[in-house]
């Protein structure tokens, strides 16, 4: 963990992790951690105590997770082709829900094909980055069936998609989705999207991203994006329209 502007971590986290593939830290410090690949679990890493523990069993990697208003943890299985969650109110660890997918890959409404990073809003509304769709498809709270917002057959097409990665959704309702192959990130408005980040095609330069893998957004707004073939993490001053880098591992 790092401070802003502080090159060394002020804090590492360590545990029995295999192979973590994302995580979520909520408005407390804590940070949920993907353990599925070979531990086949969710960790809970505690602020207060700095301790680790299991909150959720999956038989895979979770590609994204999400904790809603309500404390439900939500785990995305590109292997399984669904999403699934469980309520961290429950003392006792039940079996996962469903919360989105049937577990056979597919294009159709309520079918998901390797999805990945998921969005959960104040409306428990779940937003799925449907990778290998090339859709973003939203399921309202208590419907199997999704509703494309962005990319092929949805209702207004302003983009297409190539292998979207991870999505945010901002109190305005405004989305923002990173792709894969397009090495960008792209928002939509009162016009339809556009292109906020790698504008230019892949590379390595400043306003350039290689294959970016999820991103997110601080309480300021700015932006950092996990530029996964560049090797670095990278920053994005939304208001001042300027990158700096990070952390180049």
């Amino acid at each position: 963990m790092w401070h802003e502007e502080i090159v060394n971590p002020t804090k590492i986290i360590s545990g029995n992790f295999a192979g973590p593939r994302s995580l979520f830290v909520t408005s407390n410090g804590d940070i949920y951690i993907d353990d599925g690949e070979k531990n086949g679990r969710v960790q809970k890493w505690d602020a207060k105590t700095s301790t680790c523990a299991t909150v959720m069993n999956v038989n895979t990697s979770c590609f994204g997770l999400f904790v809603d208003i309500n404390d439900t943890l939500y785990c995305s299985m590109p292997d399984y082709n669904q999403v699934v969650k469980r309520s961290l109110n429950d003392s006792v660890m039940t079996s996962n829900r469903v919360a989105a997918g049937t577990g056979i890959q597919g294009p159709a409404s309520n079918e998901l094909d390797a999805p990945f990073g998921i969005f959960v809003d104040v409306n428990l509304d779940l937003y799925v980055a449907d990778c290998a769709n090339d859709r973003v498809q939203l399921f309202q709270s208590g419907e199997s069936n999704g509703i494309t917002v962005a990319g092929r057959r949805s209702l207004n097409p302003t983009i297409i998609l190539d292998r979207p990665s991870g999505i945010v959704l901002d109190a305005e309702k405004y989305l923002f989705i990173v792709e894969l192959i397009n090495s960008r990130i792209v928002g939509s408005g009162v016009n339809g999207f556009r292109c906020l980040v790698g504008c230019y095609g892949e590379g390595s330069q400043s306003n350039q991203l290689y294959y970016p893998f999820s991103f997110s957004f601080d309480h300021s707004g700015n932006m950092f994006v996990i530029d996964a073939e560049n090797s670095r993490i990278q920053k994005f001053l939304l208001m001042k329209d300027s990158f700096s880098k990070l952390k180049k591992s």
